[in-house]
């Protein structure tokens, strides 16, 4: 099977690129070539800019594959050069959408694919639900052989899943206090990126995944205070957490309120379900107290890699000296 990635280096992409190539797939990465990620042994790379038009054409040449994925696309803008560019060019066209386009606040749980998509919170959700919406009627309209996919949180060893990432890690060795959004007690999930991989490679070039939608989480429940707690004990500490109202660090900081008002204040419980019918051998195997340990590992492997982000710092600083003039203990 002959299958393009778009990007394929990243996070969550470079997983997928060494299991697709360990399960025999010619895998094909357009890229611009300036990842810091290596490229995996065995795939081919096409130099391109996949947002300029006449570059990405160039870069493709006759090439027709089995299957595309954009790892990449975020507005409908991109979603529709996309298929200019790749009608007739391929059996699948896979879009990496987002656990996020899912109804905030929830209805019901657990989330299902039939959950209804509405994000009034966060743009970068929004933007998400109108590329689906925009593949949904290539799909019906013209036959656009389209496949959606929702990660929701999805981690690699380089990537510390919480607000503030190394700068929290650091702040928690130092002694000082950092915040954790509400009272800590929602549940969230966080996936491994080599979890994810082993559900979303067997939906490449599989018929029953065109004009279809999926998401792959793992079945792991935590709260947030446990996702704290768990970071803290990797990192040979104990967390002195202050909980503060998702409302009020947004009032600090427009970006991160829009993440935590607009996905991770609420509780999620994914069911599974749809894509272990459709992919038997998915099932997740590592759990978060074991991958942050891979994480801070990482972390303390390279001093380089510790950068502390002083804004960040000082707005932790800020947020919970205003939450202990609110409520002293």
């Amino acid at each position: 099977m002959k299958v393009l990635f778009i990007g394929g280096t990243g996070i969550i992409s470079s997983a997928c690129s060494r299991l697709a190539l360990d399960r025999g797939i010619d895998l094909y990465l357009l890229n611009r070539g300036q990842s810091h990620r290596p490229v995996p042994a065995g795939a081919k790379v096409l130099i391109g800019d996949i947002r300029d038009a006449s570059s990405a054409r160039a870069a493709l040449g006759d090439h027709h594959f089995d299957a595309v994925v954009n790892w990449i696309a975020f507005t409908p803008e991109q979603v529709q050069a996309d298929l200019e560019l790749f009608r007739g060019r391929t059996g699948q066209y896979v879009f990496i959408s987002s656990a996020s386009a899912y109804q905030t606040p929830l209805a019901a749980l657990p989330i299902t694919e039939s959950t209804p998509l509405r994000n009034p919170q966060w743009l970068y959700s929004r933007n998400k639900i109108a590329c689906e919406d925009l593949l949904t009627r290539a799909y019906r309209e013209e036959g656009f052989p389209a496949t959606i996919v929702r990660p929701s949180h999805t981690y690699d060893h380089t990537l510390l899943p919480i607000t503030g990432g190394w700068t929290t890690v650091a702040r928690m060795r130092q002694g000082k206090k950092v915040f954790v959004h509400g009272d800590g007690s929602s549940l969230w999930v966080m996936t491994h990126n080599t979890d994810f991989a082993k559900g979303f490679v067997g939906l490449l070039g599989n018929p029953h995944a065109i004009g279809d939608v999926f998401h792959i989480t793992s079945d792991e429940l935590l709260t947030w205070n446990q996702i704290y707690e768990l970071v803290a004990k990797a990192a040979g500490v104990e967390a002195q957490l202050v909980h503060v109202p998702s409302d009020l660090i947004a009032a600090f900081d427009a970006n991160i309120g829009a993440g935590l008002l607009g996905d991770k204040t609420h509780s999620v419980i994914f069911d599974n379900s749809k894509i272990k019918r459709l992919v038997p051998d998915f099932v997740c195997t590592t759990p978060f107290a074991r991958g942050i340990e891979d994480v801070l590992a990482w972390y303390d492997a390279n001093p380089d890699r510790q950068v502390i982000n002083p804004d960040i710092d000082a707005l932790t600083d800020r947020v919970v000296a205003a939450m202990e003039s609110i409520w002293p203990k």
